[in-house]
């Protein structure tokens, strides 16, 4: 009897532990550096997530945080479009979201390189913001994609010795997707929060 009371309390105990671990590891990747006003605003690129980052960029750009909102083409395409008859990019597709938001057609601008992947990204976006005198950049990507996202735009900023100022937001509606208690039930919060954690050790040994 003693061995299975011992026994159950080494259980609750390192459940708890764990999902307080769970809990912080997931915390830890979403992070939000909001700015009042910044010259554009980037959306980054990625298929399925594309609704919820063009609905909160078609927000910020209500709210008047910058006049100008750029788009990545990361080459992927999406389903069969019955109007279009074709497979439209997701970048088109994110473009056709915004407008249909209120963002004047003339206040998006989609950037002509292909990219793959966050570095890709904020090299391009240096970039260009160098080109065009550009201090000041808000990010929109989601949740558990923040932290790496930061991460890279820094390490980019610095070693171009660029003087771009960079803020970051994510769709308050992906806030708790997955779950920080729960991401570590099931197939896809391994692949939204653990993956993170891999992507986050590559780009900094490769990056």
């Amino acid at each position: 009897m003693k061995r299975f009371l011992r026994s159950a309390i080494y259980f609750f105990i390192g459940f708890a532990a764990w999902i307080m671990f769970s809990w912080l590891s997931a915390s830890y990747l979403a992070i939000e550096k909001p700015l009042q006003s910044a010259d554009a605003i980037f959306v980054l690129s990625g298929s399925d997530a594309h609704i919820a980052r063009t609905d909160e960029a078609a927000k910020l750009f209500k709210e008047k945080i910058a006049p100008k909102i750029f788009l990545t083409n990361d080459g992927l395409k999406g389903g069969w479009n019955q109007k279009e008859q074709r497979n439209p990019y997701f970048v088109e597709r994110a473009r056709w979201q915004l407008i249909a938001h209120g963002v004047p057609a003339e206040a998006i601008e989609i950037l002509p390189e292909i990219v793959d992947g966050t570095n890709d990204e904020a090299n391009l976006l240096v970039k260009v913001c160098a080109e065009r005198n550009l201090k000041s950049l808000l990010l929109v990507t989601s949740a558990y994609h923040t932290r790496r996202t930061l991460l890279t735009f820094g390490r980019v900023v610095s070693r171009n010795n660029s003087p771009l100022n960079i803020g970051i937001k994510f769709p308050s509606s992906e806030e708790k997707i997955p779950s920080p208690f729960s991401w570590w039930f099931d197939i896809p919060g391994w692949k939204t929060v653990g993956a993170e954690y891999v992507k986050i050790v590559y780009y900094w040994l490769v990056y």
